[in-house]
């Protein structure tokens, strides 16, 4: 394990306008919101959303009382305030998750969209994750699965050289990585998480079916086939909906930030906060507190 793991920066990325408005992927948020749906509680009160970006899934947490987006990137975090507003139910926070600024035991829920196949250590950032949510705090990850259709195809004519039935991940691109499902099964297990339901999302992820396909019909489909998630897991994304599991329950009682690079306990004293341990000063500019390591 590294000191510190390489980190995927959005900073000053068009990721939102360019993949998702312009690219052609209102079949994959779709689906997405349909995974959601049936995952999120009804009701919480604090949820942290991971690899928050520009904003695009923070609306679907509406049961929610309030909303701590967190990204590496501060660009993205200011595109997600511009279209979500100013209001008090929404935090922005730049850190990254492996080094988490917040108080153990704070979130009674949170998710990961999209974001773990950036992590070059995931295990670690799921214990990250772990740490700074309460006993029975549902967790909700999304990863992106080495072993769906399209590659297993590949594999058999010989198309690509690595396995989709090995274990380890695989990295096809710089900091982005495909998971095996049972390995991703395996560390949440490790790492404290009850997994309670899996759905398996974006199984027509081909841009013939989506050119000659009606989106709600496409749509439909899939979220038919959702169903089989807990099954067998064959499409290019999978959704997990766990639980914390803690050994001490106790409420937190120690406010709300916390020193990523210590983790002692923080007062909220913007625009600037020091670290009464080890002296670490974190700037609060335009509403996003920047608790990123450098």
């Amino acid at each position: 394990m590294t000191a510190q793991p390489p980190i995927c920066d959005y900073e000053g990325s068009d990721y939102q306008q360019r993949f998702w408005e312009q690219g052609g992927r209102a079949y994959e948020d779709a689906v997405e919101a349909v995974a959601l749906r049936r995952l999120l509680p009804p009701k919480g009160q604090l949820l942290l959303e991971l690899g928050a970006g520009a904003g695009r899934n923070t609306p679907r947490y509406a049961g929610f009382e309030q909303v701590v987006l967190l990204d590496y990137s501060r660009s993205q975090l200011e595109q997600a305030r511009s279209r979500l507003g100013d209001t008090t139910r929404y935090r922005y926070v730049a850190a990254d998750i492996y080094n988490l600024p917040f108080v153990p035991n704070l979130f009674d829920g949170a998710t990961m969209i999209r974001t773990l196949h950036h992590m070059a250590e995931p295990r670690r950032a799921l214990e990250s994750v772990q740490r700074v949510l309460q006993h029975e705090a549902v967790f909700i990850l999304e990863f992106a699965n080495k072993q769906n259709l399209k590659a297993i195809l590949r594999y058999w004519l010989k198309r690509q050289t690595w396995s989709p039935f090995a274990p380890e991940p695989v990295e096809f691109a710089p900091l982005n990585f495909d998971f095996h499902p049972a390995t991703v099964r395996s560390w949440l297990r490790q790492c404290g998480f009850a997994i309670q339901r899996t759905l398996t999302v974006s199984h027509f992820r081909f841009d013939l079916l989506k050119r000659l396909i009606p989106l709600p019909l496409l749509v439909g489909m899939d979220s038919l086939a959702q169903l089989t998630g807990d099954w067998w897991q064959l499409s290019p994304s999978v959704f997990v909906r766990c639980r914390a599991l803690k050994t001490a329950t106790n409420d937190n009682n120690a406010g709300f930030f916390a020193c990523p690079a210590c983790y002692t306990p923080l007062e909220d004293t913007p625009p600037l906060i020091t670290c009464p341990a080890c002296a670490r000063q974190y700037r609060v500019e335009e509403e996003i507190y920047d608790f990123r390591l450098k």
